[in-house]
């Protein structure tokens, strides 16, 4: 395939994975097409950003510099940005340190519904200039972020630690997999810019199919995953031409600012990326309601991702297109465990699929199946590793398992493990206490029966229920048995259990004897099946398209 700009030495060779820029612009290296600068030296194959080594003392002592940093900013407060605006009003939102429960973060506007609308018809104008942006262009914007991400990654990684109690390894695997969006989807847009060549030639016509981008559209990311989320689904929307609503979620307003300010930075014209903070009354279900938003990008629960579904698919006056939802909920994910596997191994992956941030994962292992075999011996490594699990404030690095992010998510994983006591038997954990902040043990029970609340029901915390099963066949049964399908794994070494398992264990994201969490951009492609989303596979060649459409043009020659 071949890009021209007004300088036709401008080449760009591209297969999806890869695109290479080549030029040949005289003396002047930094001239791209329509007069845009960015370096032309050469944009490098795909790789995705290594996380950094703690263990490093330089690191040690950066991170930590980073987070007085950020904590003497705790009385700093933010505004909303609409356009090249910042809005400052009466009523405000505080973000707390969920290790510290009365620690605010930062402050922040409550925004209503006028606010809201204020947003949308900047960016409803932005729409009619930015929508014919070139390609080039626009990705230069995610390669610029993508570069200031990585200069200040101690700052932002310091931010999602004290915002919502992540761990250090955490914290910097969430920022890595946020520059991997930038970077994976700024190499794409550049693959979809001409398509002429797809096209099946006829004789005395010449044809053309363009991607162009479908308008303004709603961007809400949780708070599991602040940055990664936020800014790959920002990320994706924009590069695509459109313009956009960022309503971060309420408990991770700070890292969602930061980006915002990153992509001003970065160079975005104002009115692209609009920053509104505020309840989902007031900001969430107005936009997802309103006639003149083309999209919703929702990442979150279930019950509120069903919501949005159903409202975005009502017509209303005034709405001239169907709306489109790209809508990513949660799982109830399980791991088999098979005779036929190392115990150990398996018992690492599953306390590390399990307890990695909490459980607050959507990808993370919130169901055990063990074959009756192994199941006593897997149960008692599995309880001593746990035990092993040191939790506290996740400013100190020794402490692994912070606290769930705030008081709301505490009493639910509490009621489930009351829940779990009447279900099973508790051998790990089940202990809570927010006194300073909002600490759960890590907790697991055995003897959970399938179709048992614990079993069914997602509860986004470090509780797991293990599962007694007959053998292989019977676990991939109870496995299949949920309304979710995210993710899953399977140790064993037996290459036919291997080869069934890839043809039914119904997930978005199978993985064989490792853990179920942890997928990188362009390495495993992110989404789920049933009431786990639309399965939009994030960091993947075709996630830009659910933001554009296809427009096809024939000219008789």
């Amino acid at each position: 395939m071949e890009i021209k700009g007004e300088d036709e030495g401008i080449k760009s060779f591209s297969l999806l994975h890869s695109t290479v820029w080549s030029a040949s612009v005289g003396n002047d290296e930094n001239i791209l097409s329509g007069g845009f600068f960015m370096s032309v030296s050469t944009i490098t194959e795909f790789r995705n950003l290594p996380i950094l080594n703690f263990s490093d003392s330089e690191n040690v002592q950066k991170m930590k510099d980073a987070l007085e940093l950020v904590k003497s900013q705790s009385k700093k407060e933010y505004p909303i940005i609409i356009g090249d605006e910042e809005i400052w009003l009466e009523q405000k939102l505080y973000s707390y340190n969920p290790c510290k429960k009365d620690e605010v973060v930062g402050t922040f506007q409550k925004a209503n519904k006028e606010i809201t609308e204020k947003a949308l018809q900047t960016a409803l104008k932005t729409f009619d200039t930015w929508r014919f942006t070139p390609a080039t262009e626009k990705a230069e914007y995610l390669f610029k972020a993508a570069e200031i991400m990585r200069q200040r990654r101690f700052e932002l990684d310091a931010v999602m630690i004290l915002e919502v109690g992540k761990n250090w390894s955490e914290a910097d695997a969430d920022l890595a997999e946020a520059v991997d969006f930038l970077e994976y989807y700024a190499r794409l847009i550049l693959d979809y810019e001409h398509k002429t060549d797809w096209i099946t030639p006829l004789e005395g016509e010449r044809g053309e199919l363009s991607y162009i981008p479908l308008g303004v559209g709603a961007i809400i990311p949780p708070w599991n995953f602040p940055c990664a989320i936020m800014a790959g689904m920002s990320a994706a929307a924009i590069v695509a031409g459109n313009t956009v609503i960022l309503k971060p979620a309420s408990d991770s307003p700070l890292i969602a600012y930061k980006f915002v300010e990153i992509m001003k930075e970065a160079g975005l014209p104002p009115g692209v990326l609009n920053f509104v903070t505020g309840p989902g009354s007031a900001v969430g279900d107005y936009m997802v309601e309103h006639p003149k938003i083309r999209f919703i990008s929702f990442t979150g629960s279930r019950d509120v991702g069903v919501g949005i579904y159903e409202k975005a698919g009502k017509v209303v006056p005034g709405q001239i297109w169907l709306k489109r939802a790209v809508i990513e909920m949660g799982g109830k994910d399980a791991i088999i465990v098979d005779d036929e596997t190392d115990i150990d191994t398996a018992v690492e992956g599953v306390a590390a699929s399990a307890y990695g941030f909490q459980g607050q994962k959507c990808s993370a292992c919130s169901r055990c199946i063990v074959v009756e075999s192994v199941y006593d011996e897997f149960n008692d490594k599995l309880a001593k590793r746990v035990e092993k699990i040191i939790m506290g404030n996740t400013e100190d690095p020794g402490n692994y398992l912070g606290a769930v992010v705030n008081k709301s998510a505490f009493d639910k994983i509490m009621e489930y493990i009351e829940i779990g006591k009447t279900e099973g038997t508790l051998i790990a954990g089940g202990e809570g206490d927010d006194s300073q902040g909002y600490f759960i043990k890590p907790t697991v029970f055995k003897d959970i029966k399938p179709g048992s609340r614990l079993e069914q029901e997602e509860i986004f915390g470090p509780v797991l229920a293990v599962i007694k099963a007959k053998d292989f066949d019977d676990a991939i049964n109870i496995a299949n048995d949920t309304e979710y399908g995210l993710t899953g794994a399977v140790y064993t070494d037996n290459r036919e259990k291997i080869n069934k398992a890839k043809q039914l264990f119904h997930v978005g994201n199978l993985y064989i004897n490792r853990k179920c969490t942890g997928a990188l951009v362009g390495v495993h492609p992110f989404g789920g099946f049933n009431m786990s989303g639309t399965d939009s596979k994030t960091g993947w060649i075709d996630y830009l398209l659910l933001f554009m459409q296809a427009k096809s043009i024939s000219e008789k020659v």
